[in-house]
């Protein structure tokens, strides 16, 4: 099944891709690979959620917090690509986890993004590299921020 017929049998809407806030490009290709500039996490009214995990987020708010990024990458990557379809497979993630003193659960949150693509593009082209960081500030108080590296056919 393709990314997205797999999408409605989820019953996902995704909306419009992000822009850029600052001097960059939300996506920028190299040979078959695409690199997605980071994306938070946006709420169906299209504010961005705000606050560091471990304070004013949960671990499960915050999972879902790295859900809602991953799902504002997808919007983008279709917004490029056309279709979700194109995408042969997810190479690499990058979580960044908006902290309070004392959170070290980073795995987990970003499992919230990790599990999204594995849902929408299965595990032979969802699974991927990965990398989920800790930091003391994300842009705007973002709780989480998600970038990523694909492959298109």
């Amino acid at each position: 099944m393709g990314a997205e017929a797999r999408l409605l049998e989820l019953g996902i809407d995704l909306a419009e891709g992000s822009h850029p806030v600052a001097n960059y490009e939300m996506v920028a290709a190299s040979g078959r690979l695409l690199f997605v500039s980071g994306h938070g996490p946006v709420q169906a009214n299209g504010a961005l959620l705000r606050g560091k995990v471990g304070d004013a987020f949960s671990l499960e708010q915050a999972y879902e917090a790295a859900r809602l990024a991953g799902l504002a990458v997808l919007a983008t990557l279709r917004g490029e690509l056309g279709s979700l379809d194109r995408v042969s497979r997810i190479v690499k993630v990058l979580g960044m986890v908006n902290c309070a003193p004392g959170f070290n659960r980073m795995p987990e949150v970003i499992d919230g993004c990790s599990d999204l693509l594995i849902e929408v593009f299965g595990d032979n082209r969802g699974r991927h590299a990965r990398s989920a960081i800790g930091v003391a500030e994300l842009p705007f108080d973002i709780p989480v921020e998600i970038e990523l590296v694909c492959e298109i056919e």
